[in-house]
């Protein structure tokens, strides 16, 4: 069993000729919505590969909920765990070039509601499986969930997007942390030219399993002192959004049905490709049988 504990939102999403610069307005095409939010994106990443899902998260009383929950609902991932609150539903609002870069702006909403208390009851009858988390909920939440997960004897998995000041002081805590290149460097205070090593060490002194996503390079880790590769497919990105997501649900998925780390990351990095081959975060992550065909 999965268990995500983190957010959901309503992405809503506009594509710009060029991602427009401070004060600057750019002219766009089109406008769509979507459903998103990190938490669900991975919630629905990891069922779709496979994986036995169940989503803790939080929605308002509002339309965007609907819209927010339609798709795990449909791929029958649990929300047995999900609140609903006065709050509004989380909101994504994202810029999407022709080139498929993107910059987004979280609005929480009612993910800010999530709490500690909501972890201890979340994980108050697990025992084993995979906890995955990241940070658009408050970092009390995750801390608590993350000590939960450590005590019963779970595989914890904190991606590190958005990165916050706290995060480095919170990220020893999982068993494994994924981050992309910008967030590694933040992350360990050294420079991309050090990173193969700055992973290593940082796997060494906390005792943890680092991985960064590179993009179109796939991805790393360190490990007992010894760095994997995996290479992603070679595609021409439509929308790079929710990549990062399908390739933390997937590892997920594959470290709970019993992969060893490396085939795990080679099928997250696989599915991860695919997913920049659609517009927006959750319908463009592809299913396990489309990802193990490219394998």
């Amino acid at each position: 069993m999965i268990t995500v504990f983190g957010s959901t939102n309503l992405d809503q999403i506009g594509t710009v000729s060029r991602l427009p610069r401070p004060g600057e307005t750019v002219a766009g095409g089109t406008f769509s919505m979507a459903a998103g939010g990190k938490g669900a994106n991975q919630a629905l990443a990891a069922r779709r590969a496979g994986g036995d899902v169940r989503h803790v998260s939080a929605v308002g009383e509002d339309a965007f909920a609907e819209l927010a929950l339609e798709m795990l609902r449909a791929d029958g991932v649990d929300l047995s765990g999900l609140k609903t609150v006065s709050e509004p539903t989380g909101i994504a609002m994202i810029f999407v070039d022709e080139a498929g870069e993107n910059c987004i702006a979280v609005l929480p909403g009612a993910n800010g509601t999530v709490s500690a208390e909501d972890a201890e009851q979340a994980l108050s009858a697990v025992q084993g499986g995979v906890l995955l988390l990241q940070q658009e909920i408050p970092q009390e939440a995750t801390e608590r969930a993350l000590d939960l997960a450590r005590q019963k004897g779970m595989v914890s998995i904190l991606n590190t997007a958005p990165f916050l000041p706290t995060t480095r002081a919170v990220a020893p805590r999982a068993s494994i942390v994924i981050a992309n290149e910008t967030e590694f460097e933040l992350l360990s205070g050294r420079p991309l030219a050090e990173l193969d090593q700055a992973m290593l060490d940082w796997s060494g002194e906390h005792g943890q399993v680092v991985i960064v996503t590179l993009g179109e390079d796939g991805a790393k880790a360190a490990i007992d002192g010894r760095l994997i590769a995996v290479p992603a497919l070679k595609v021409k990105p439509v929308d790079t959004v929710g990549a990062g997501d399908t390739f933390c649900g997937y590892l997920a998925a594959g470290l709970d049905g019993g992969l060893e780390l490396e085939a795990a990351m080679r099928r997250a990095a696989v599915a991860a490709s695919l997913a920049c081959l659609k517009a927006g975060a959750q319908p463009a992550i592809p299913w396990g049988n489309e990802v193990d065909e490219r394998l």
